[in-house]
């Protein structure tokens, strides 16, 4: 099967185009007439995106529970994606947005492909066919997204399809809030569904009996000091941080080459994309009995994977540790509501939401050893994360590239954020998705699997909840890892130890037996 020469044969249909400029008062009504209203400048974020170096595309694979209606499909995305300023608009040369006419058959795909191969090994027809996307150029005369239906069964749907997004259009969190604004929920199919509510850090509320003056004084003095520290260990830990991050970008910091690290050159190279579902269950009896949270079991569940890796591949002894970092991408701005969004994709008006990319960056440090206690890996990823949280490393990474770019141009920029990863190893990201089942164009979804490729490094990680499951979705350079999906046992491997420890401690600590540390 060759799914980069099948991709353009399309199932011959009436073309359909969303005229999003006759609500609201625009010229030209040609599919793909480009209008000088509604004009708004692309941001320092995306515009880095438009570099050669950085031609960085969101893919995201949808899992469905029924074979795909096109028609019904079709409609659905004409009153949703299609509405939404960002998807029913292009770049110019300024570069700045500019609202055009959508054609939904320059976006909807539906590839002829080969019966037999889909039939023979249909989870690696699916897995081929998304991976060549990696290697196909979008079309930037048009809106920057496609939509590919992949109508046939794998082991885990009946069907698939596949948004395919220029991630100058938004980051990874805006995409993910966009397409669950098109979704509903299973059990309510008029019902936008819900995400998980913000985690609340405040306790009980207990009543504080009265206390004399001077023990009053005393607290607040107390406070007062503790607040202070605070700030100074705030300070300082923003200033080394910082500090690391220009050492890094400026070529005098570096990681050392490993197995992990990609060739110069990997940000064109394509992509593969492979992914595994994860029990979303045991993560949280891990979190739980560990006293952490989802991400810090989810970071140390990598530090063990990327250590089986990198020792099997190497045959190492684990006499001196091995320290690697991650570029972690952090979404600085509030992400609208989806019933925000659900407005304005109803009327494809921009109704004050923020939207784009306002990224900043945060180096996290993966150490890879071997431990007799699986637990270790998590112990570890913990100190990493409250460290970590006790920086402000993306808001000052953010806004120093945000100067850099005002000061020397897009170029500059560009080269500062190049060096930041090819002196780092890997990229790391995490989202969480609906807790219920949700439907798109009335069918239910039954996973989520969203990856990214245009960046130089050769190794990207991704997890994204949904349900009961996490899906963890690997993003490679197949010629650095032609052992991808022995990657993915790995990992798989690691979070079976890491339970059965976690299960262990949690038995010896209900025993009383003495748990060592």
């Amino acid at each position: 099967m060759d799914p980069g020469a099948s991709a353009a044969t399309l199932r011959k249909r009436a073309p359909l185009s969303v005229d999003t400029a006759a609500a609201i008062g625009f010229g030209s009504k040609e599919a793909g007439a480009v209008t000088a209203v509604e004009e708004e400048p692309v941001s320092p974020t995306g515009r880095l995106f438009r570099e050669p170096s950085f031609r960085c595309h969101i893919v995201a694979v949808f899992g469905l529970a029924a074979p795909v209606d096109v028609p019904a499909l079709r409609d659905g995305v004409a009153a949703t994606l299609a509405r939404h300023p960002r998807f029913c608009s292009v770049q110019d040369a300024r570069p700045k947005w500019v609202r055009t006419v959508v054609n939904l058959d320059n976006h909807i795909v539906v590839p002829d492909l080969d019966p037999a191969a889909t039939s023979a090994d249909p989870d690696k027809a699916l897995e081929d066919y998304v991976s060549s996307l990696s290697s196909r150029p979008m079309d930037h005369s048009v809106p920057l997204w496609e939509l590919h239906v992949l109508d046939f069964p794998t082991a885990e749907a009946a069907a698939a399809v596949a948004l395919r997004v220029h991630h100058s259009v938004g980051d990874g969190v805006s995409m993910l809030s966009l397409f669950m604004a098109c979704t509903r929920s299973a059990a309510d199919p008029e019902a936008l569904p819900s995400l998980p509510p913000a985690r609340r850090r405040a306790g009980p509320v207990h009543a504080v009996p009265r206390r004399p003056s001077g023990a009053l004084l005393l607290d607040a003095l107390a406070a007062l000091g503790a607040w202070v520290v605070a700030l100074l260990v705030l300070a300082w830990h923003t200033a080394v941080d910082v500090a690391l991050f220009f050492a890094t970008a400026a070529s005098l910091l570096g990681d050392a080459r490993t197995v992990l690290k990609g060739e110069e050159g990997t940000e064109f190279w394509p992509r593969r994309f492979v992914n595994r579902t994860l029990s979303l269950d045991d993560i949280k009896f891990v979190k739980n009995t560990m006293s952490c949270t989802v991400n810090d079991v989810l970071l140390g569940m990598t530090s063990a994977a990327l250590s089986r890796y990198y020792f099997r591949k190497t045959g190492e002894s684990d006499s001196k540790g091995v320290t690697v970092r991650s570029a972690v991408l952090v979404n600085l701005r509030p992400t609208p509501g989806i019933q925000t969004l659900a407005s304005m994709m109803e009327t494809s008006k921009d109704n004050g939401a923020r939207w784009g990319n306002k990224i900043g960056y945060m180096l996290i440090p993966f150490h890879l050893a071997r431990h007799d206690d699986p637990i270790e890996y998590v112990r570890r990823a913990t100190k990493v994360a409250r460290r970590k949280k006790s920086s402000m490393e993306s808001v000052f990474t953010f806004w120093s590239g945000d100067m850099v770019l005002k000061l020397f141009g897009i170029k500059a920029a560009a080269a500062l954020c190049y060096n930041m990863f090819t002196h780092t190893t890997l990229s790391f990201s995490n989202m969480v998705g609906p807790t219920e089942q949700v439907t798109f164009c009335r069918n239910p979804i039954v996973y989520i699997a969203p990856g990214t490729y245009g960046h130089p490094h050769a190794l990207t990680i991704h997890y994204q909840s949904y349900m009961n499951n996490v899906k963890l979705v690997l993003s490679v350079d197949e010629s650095r890892f032609p052992d991808c999906h022995q990657l993915l046992d790995d990992f798989a491997e690691s979070l079976r130890l890491i339970r059965e420890a976690a299960s262990r401690k949690s038995e010896a600590a209900q025993d009383g037996t003495p748990i060592p540390s």
